[in-house]
């Protein structure tokens, strides 16, 4: 029944497969149930409301993800829009969070919007290949700084902006000999090998980090308190429609690229396959929406996925998996709770080394192809943003084409991209 339902066969997986992928996936992205409440708790929210409504989302997002689209990606609130939802929305420009809650609903039916009437489609489809490849690759070195950073190797520093950490910490050696476990797994081709690295540097982390065990099971807090607490008319007022844009074009090149980055890393971007990717996009819209009537900053598609596919995750069944353990994680909060950041840096770094190798695939002979695509990638890192990549990339690609006399090679949508955040881009300036 499996079979048939995620085409496993056509696939050339297996349930067994496909299920590890879904527990590597999850393990990855588990942070976020705890990382998000602690975000939004700085914006006034209440944590524990927020704990749940975050599982929830998690969990009916990539529901719809695995059983409609039958792709191998996982969703959660994400980071970023989450710290852009606290710090700037509430914090910064001192709306409530019932109000920032209102703008994410909002960018979330414009979402909705431009996927139903198959504008998401049109966008996606006139991204010029140099761009699709940088997309790839800018997500694998944006994975690589924030698994470097989540494993103490590099750190913050006034001088360099980013030096190395100290690695005489425990926790710093614990995340090389988990990089090393996973590296050495995977050449000898062992199943769950990222699996394997992540649990056994959280095993060490007991006796070695001061990593302690949190107990199994509780009940879950209420989720009364965010549910419904939306203020969608406040969101209409002046200064957030602004924020409304900002959520929108975020949402929509994040969660874009992370589905075209993890789905062609998982070879579903091929034509006979690519008419799936409308309803990855269509699932990755519905829980934005989804997520703002629970009580949650925006949701989208996790890099994290990759590990997954790495795994060897090809189907929906892996994302049921995640689901599925997303639900149980309102009852062994405790239990998740214990794996540190550092137990799953290892296993994104070696995801992230694995996915620069699509630069080949760019033709290096063609400066206006190239230099664009270099800005994309490099981008997505140093400016710790998928959103900020991609419309540097844009920009760029548009003004080399137009400027070299190649503007008929150019599809409109580019044109039309490029002039949005060259305008979003003018507007934040005088703003400031």
């Amino acid at each position: 029944m499996l079979d048939r339902f995620f085409a496993l066969k056509e696939h050339g997986t297996d349930v067994r497969t496909e299920v590890l992928a879904g527990v590597t996936t999850f393990v990855t992205m588990a942070y976020i149930i705890f990382i998000n409440p602690a975000i939004l708790g700085a914006a006034g929210m209440p944590q524990g409301p927020v704990f749940v409504a975050t599982c929830l989302v998690a969990a009916v997002g990539t529901l719809i993800m695995g059983l409609y689209a039958n792709y191998p990606i996982a969703l959660a609130p994400g980071m970023g829009l989450n710290a852009y939802f606290a710090y700037v929305v509430v914090l910064g420009m001192g709306y409530t969070w019932q109000a920032a809650l209102g703008a994410v609903f909002i960018s979330g039916a414009l979402f909705l919007l431009v996927t139903l009437f198959r504008l998401r489609d049109i966008i996606v489809n006139g991204i010029p290949h140099s761009l699709r490849i940088a997309i790839t690759v800018g997500i694998g070195l944006f994975l690589a700084i924030i698994s470097l950073k989540n494993a103490g190797i590099i750190a913050g520093s006034q001088a360099t902006l980013v030096t190395l950490g100290d690695l005489h910490k425990p926790e710093v050696v614990l995340a090389v000999i988990g990089f090393i476990i996973v590296a050495v797994l995977s050449v000898l081709e062992v199943k769950g090998a990222l699996l394997i690295g992540i649990m056994t540097v959280t095993v060490l982390s007991f006796g070695f980090a001061g990593n302690s065990f949190k107990g199994v099971v509780s009940m879950p807090p209420s989720l009364e308190p965010t549910f419904l607490a939306l203020d969608v008319k406040a969101a209409f007022s002046g200064g957030i429609l602004n924020v409304v844009l900002v959520f929108f074009l975020v949402e929509l090149f994040d969660a874009t690229g992370t589905l075209m980055g993890v789905a062609r890393r998982a070879g579903l971007l091929t034509p006979e396959r690519e008419g799936r990717l409308s309803k990855a996009l269509m699932a990755d819209s519905s829980a934005i929406f989804l997520g703002s009537l629970l009580g949650t900053s925006s949701t989208t598609a996790y890099l994290e996925s990759a590990s997954g596919v790495q795994e060897g995750g090809r189907t929906g069944l892996t994302a049921v998996t995640v689901a599925a353990l997303f639900l149980a994680c309102l009852f062994i909060s405790p239990l998740a709770a214990s794996v540190p950041a550092y137990a799953t840096a290892p296993a994104l770094f070696y995801v992230a080394c694995l996915m620069l190798h699509d630069l080949v695939d760019l033709d290096w002979e063609d400066t206006t192809e190239v230099i664009p695509a270099c800005v994309t990638a490099l981008l997505m890192p140093f400016t710790y943003s998928i959103a900020n990549g991609v419309s540097f990339g844009f920009i760029s690609y548009a003004a080399l084409k137009l400027l070299t006399g190649r503007a008929r090679q150019v599809h409109p949508v580019v044109w039309i991209i490029a002039a949005v955040f060259l305008f979003k881009f003018i507007h934040e300036t005088s703003g400031h």
